[in-house]
């Protein structure tokens, strides 16, 4: 008897382009929330979209976060219950829309994700990266009801957050390659559909890489869409798998060696260039990775990352450590095959 199910959690609404952040109390009336809109965003966000959110809808609550933790969580968690919550609005980037997400799963109700810079994929997806120390902590969540990604605003993020998306998203190359290589030697399961999916994304954004520049508003349009896109790969999948491999894992590892020295996005991509050179050798898509992270202005070497090269093969040589999730890295690589990987491709 055949027995096997899935549930598929997606954002009802997706509204993207130009201006429409002022559709967002119309994308929320057909959601049939009930109870008090409770606004949660950061100074910048607030500065930037503020007044356009909380003049749409009666009564608003809302509270400022300057930094995302669990303590944070549980302190919008405490004002949303103060102010009788119905709903969560999450105008802001990553930590921002982290904490929301967080927050609504403890508090059982339903929030809508309006990014303020296409900084990274969990404007839709079903995990929240919380920092804690010297570490960052992926935790499942439910994905937003809604997205409301206004390319006006997005496009006047800095430069620098825009090409963090672009390298997460470039980063599936090699996270949909482990996933395989995971399925074929250790009968993960594997979802097609999911790793069809955000590869087709990758393999999108690098094609438009060379249209993908600062100050245009159709470059924000390519990137939050190849964003939602992978998002929604997670959700299919049920998994991280179809947008976080190895790469992540380097990215991770290296948060806990120097924390906050770069972006999540810029050190993900230079961990897919290595990585991809993990998988195929010289001969490899490692190139084409590295050419289209350059061709947007994101890093491609440790310099880059200001990480000094010592600390980036150790970051490399111990990362598999970080969860148990099988990739190319496998049981650890040697420093002489992380130096090679390194120095091959110019990371060093």
């Amino acid at each position: 008897m055949f027995e096997k199910s899935t549930w598929i959690k997606l954002p009802r609404n997706v509204l993207m382009g130009h201006g429409v952040v002022d559709d967002l109390a119309d994308a929320v009336d057909e959601l049939y929330l009930t109870g008090r809109p409770f606004l949660v965003t950061s100074p910048t966000p607030d500065r930037v979209a503020g007044e356009a959110v909380r003049g749409q809808f009666d009564d608003p609550a809302s509270v400022t976060i300057e930094t995302a933790s669990f303590e944070t969580v549980e302190r919008v968690v405490d004002a949303a219950e103060a102010a009788d919550a119905g709903y969560l609005l999450a105008l802001g980037g990553g930590k921002v829309i982290d904490t929301a997400k967080m927050a609504s799963e403890r508090l059982g109700c339903g929030f809508v994700s309006v990014p303020t810079a296409a900084s990274h994929d969990g404007i839709v997806s079903g995990r929240s990266s919380i920092p804690e120390g010297d570490t960052r902590h992926s935790v499942a969540a439910d994905p937003p009801l809604a997205v409301v990604a206004d390319t006006a605003i997005l496009v006047e993020a800095p430069w620098e957050l825009t090409t963090a998306g672009c390298a997460d998203i470039i980063s599936n190359y090699t996270a949909v390659k482990d996933w395989q290589l995971a399925h074929r030697l250790k009968n993960v399961e594997y979802s097609e559909y999911g790793g069809a999916l955000s590869q087709m994304t990758a393999e999108m954004l690098v094609g438009s890489a060379e249209s993908i520049k600062p100050g245009l508003e159709e470059s924000a349009w390519v990137v939050v869409k190849a964003l939602l896109s992978s998002g929604v790969a997670m959700s299919i999948a049920g998994t991280s798998r179809p947008a976080s491999g190895a790469e992540h894992l380097f990215s991770h590892q290296l948060d806990r060696l120097v924390p906050g020295r770069a972006l999540h996005g810029h050190q993900v991509g230079v961990g897919s260039v290595l990585t991809e050179y993990l998988h195929s050798g010289e001969n490899g898509e490692w190139r084409d990775i590295r050419d289209a992270l350059d061709e947007v202005g994101a890093p491609t070497t440790a310099d880059g990352l200001d990480i000094d090269d010592e600390t980036v093969i150790e970051a490399l040589t111990t990362a598999h450590t970080i969860r148990d999730r099988y990739t190319i890295l496998g049981d650890g690589v040697s420093e002489e095959a992380a130096r090679e990987a390194a120095t091959f491709t110019g990371v060093i």
